[in-house]
Parts: C-alpha cells; sequence; structure tokens
C-alpha cells in the first residue's frame, strides 16, 4: 500500500505539473512534452488503479488552468446531544454534504445539500474545521485534492423524502453512531463537531 500510495501521488504530481504547463506555456514544443507528460501520468493511474485509461482520462485530464483542490461542504445538525445523520445507498451514514456547487457559496451550498439529502431546512451557523480529504478519511481519493469543510447547523424543520443519493435520515448521540461512510466522514470528525457544539468560544480547526 504504501508503494501505491507513493505512485499514485508521483502521478497526480506530474499531471498538476502538466496541466498547468498545457495552461501557461506558449512553445509547441514544450505543449507536446506537456501533454505527453500528462498521458503517461494517467496511464500510470490506470496502471496503478486498474480503472480503464478511458475513464482516467475523463477524470483526470479534464481540467484547465492551475490545478486545485475540490471543496466538500458537511451539515452538521445538532439537537438535543444528538446529529442528524443519512444513509446512502450503500447502507453507510455521513452527515449532508456533498461537492460545492461552482455557483454557489459554501453556506450556500451547505443548505442545498441538507435539504436534498436531509429534507432539513437549516442555518448555517459557525464553521468548525476545514480539513485536507488525504489526512483524515479514507480511501485515497483521486485524481484531485479535497478541501472538506464541516458547518455547524441549527435544524429548522422539514421532511425527509428518500432520493436517489440517500434513503433514510435519523439522530444519532455521539456515542451510538452507525457505520460511518468513512470517505465523506469519520467518527473522529462527527465528534469534533460535538465539541464544537458544546463550546460557545470555538475557534475553526483547520490543517
Amino acid at each position: 500500500m504504501k508503494n501505491r500510495d507513493r505512485w499514485l501521488a508521483w502521478a497526480e504530481e506530474l499531471q498538476s505539473l502538466a496541466q498547468a504547463g498545457l495552461y501557461y506555456g506558449t512553445d509547441r514544443f514544450d505543449l507536446e512534452r506537456y501533454q505527453r507528460i500528462r498521458e503517461i501520468s494517467a496511464e500510470m493511474l490506470s496502471d496503478r488503479t486498474d480503472l480503464p485509461i478511458e475513464k482516467v482520462r475523463d477524470l483526470f485530464c479534464g481540467d484547465v488552468g492551475y490545478q486545485t483542490p475540490k471543496l466538500d461542504t458537511r451539515a452538521a445538525i445538532i439537537r438535543d446531544g444528538k446529529i442528524l445523520l443519512v444513509r446512502e445507498a450503500d447502507g453507510r451514514w455521513s452527515m449532508p454534504g456533498g461537492w460545492c456547487d461552482y455557483d454557489r457559496t459554501p453556506w450556500e451550498n451547505t443548505i442545498k445539500e441538507a435539504k436534498e439529502e436531509a429534507g432539513a431546512d437549516i442555518t448555517v451557523d459557525t464553521l468548525a474545521a476545514v480539513q485536507d480529504r488525504e489526512r483524515h478519511n479514507a480511501p485515497p481519493h483521486f485524481p484531485f485534492g479535497v478541501v472538506k469543510l464541516f458547518f455547524l447547523c441549527t435544524y429548522l424543520g422539514g421532511e425527509f423524502t428518500p432520493n436517489i443519493e440517500t434513503t433514510e435520515r435519523a439522530w444519532f448521540s455521539e456515542d451510538a453512531l452507525p457505520p460511518l461512510s468513512e470517505g465523506k466522514c469519520t467518527a473522529e470528525q462527527v465528534r469534533l463537531c460535538f465539541a464544537a457544539s458544546r463550546d460557545p468560544h470555538w475557534k475553526t480547526v483547520f490543517d
């Protein structure tokens, strides 16, 4: 696993360098070299992950400009000592959330995801944590980095309707959490949000 992680990291770094070179470069020979480096990085990822090369190219080589991480927002909706979680299609649970849409602020995205996944109307009150996904969640996510934003939210109401992403919602106490979808949130991250909710002077935790 250690060697696998190193190869993935090398492939991702090569992709980032090639993407920046393709965007900022002007010499046509250099652009050809950057394009080949990008192709090699995709081939490395395909070889190490067993994903079809076409799939890797779609995920890995479609971006332009300087490569930056994606944003993932999570709503920590805590009421009466319990947190509202949603059950994913695979049976595991997570805080409502997802990729931040390009045309929404993180605040707006958190409200949207809570409504779509949990049927919950909320206010977004406090940024509890900003975390690098690779340092806290498994399995590793590629081909781009992910920054996770955890917001403390107040529950206002709302009714849940099963949808294509989640099958139910429920409230859980800190010491009785269900099996979690750890790529989205871990028990440690849930406990961090509980701690933030109990501290009126909480300072945002960040990597």
